[in-house]
């Protein structure tokens, strides 16, 4: 059955049309899917469904989204980084490259709140897992997630005394008032992709949107699954921040803002 699928021109140029023809003719394309972007089901005969290509250095592999959150597009990533977008897919990808990759991985709960710093209130966001993330590759079952992004230049937090140094390459999307994704650097050095993106933009309090506006940057604080909670209020955020760090399981960079 025909799917109500979106292949853009550059999914097209990567994977020929003979490939995109049979994904919109429903031959290589499931019925149902969970959206590469926000982890919820989706039925590509009842809603527009994109087509989204992760392009490795060796790999590429085809997953679905729902056109509401993602447009058909083509991610250039590295092989390492492919693994790791490619852990918050379902089993429901067409593997175009020589291994199959089945992979499942915790969802990224994010949290923004004003966290006081040297006496000024800064815009922060706090990213916790509901899972442990292991290492692509990895057959082992412990934790990677804090030390992956000490690699991608976060630094350990042992105390909330001063503003953690800027990462350069990473920003925090704002638009028309509203948290729409954390980007980080493409890896053939082009646009910036998404390194988390909300399924729909998120709310954030007119008093973090005029403290981001103020610093055009914010606070990003990662923690690996267990650590912080959904805390339902500022003061409770902090403390359980304090308490992380003091526990040497918080990590933290700027971000610079991107948009307004």
């Amino acid at each position: 059955m025909p799917r109500m699928l979106d292949v853009s021109d550059e999914v097209r140029a990567e994977i020929g049309d003979e490939e995109a023809d049979r994904l919109l003719a429903g031959d290589t394309t499931p019925g149902s899917y969970d959206c590469t972007s926000c982890r919820t089901p989706g039925d590509s005969e009842r809603e527009r469904t994109s087509t989204v290509l992760f392009i490795g250095d060796e790999t590429a592999v085809l997953a679905f989204a729902h056109a509401a959150c993602l447009p058909s597009q083509v991610v250039q990533v590295t092989e390492e980084q492919l693994q790791g977008a490619v852990r918050s897919i379902s089993g429901d990808t067409t593997d175009l490259g020589p291994d199959k990759v089945t992979p499942e991985q915790a969802v990224l709960g994010v949290t923004s709140g004003l966290v006081l710093i040297a006496g000024e209130l800064h815009p922060a966001l706090v990213v916790e897992p509901t899972g442990p993330i292991v290492r692509p590759g990895s057959t082992g079952v412990g934790d990677d997630f804090l030390p992956l992004l000490i690699e991608q230049g976060f630094m350990p937090v042992t105390e909330l005394s001063t503003v953690p140094p800027v990462l350069h390459g990473w920003s925090v999307l704002l638009a028309m008032g509203q948290l729409h994704a954390v980007l980080q650097p493409s890896a053939n050095g082009g646009q910036p992709v998404a390194w988390w993106q909300a399924h729909q933009p998120l709310q954030v309090t007119e008093g973090w949107r005029s403290a981001a506006n103020k610093h055009q940057q914010v606070l990003m604080f990662a923690a690996p699954v267990g650590s912080i909670g959904r805390q339902p209020r500022e003061d409770l955020l902090r403390d359980a921040l304090d308490k992380a760090a003091a526990n040497g399981k918080l990590v933290a960079g700027t971000l610079p803002l991107a948009g307004t």
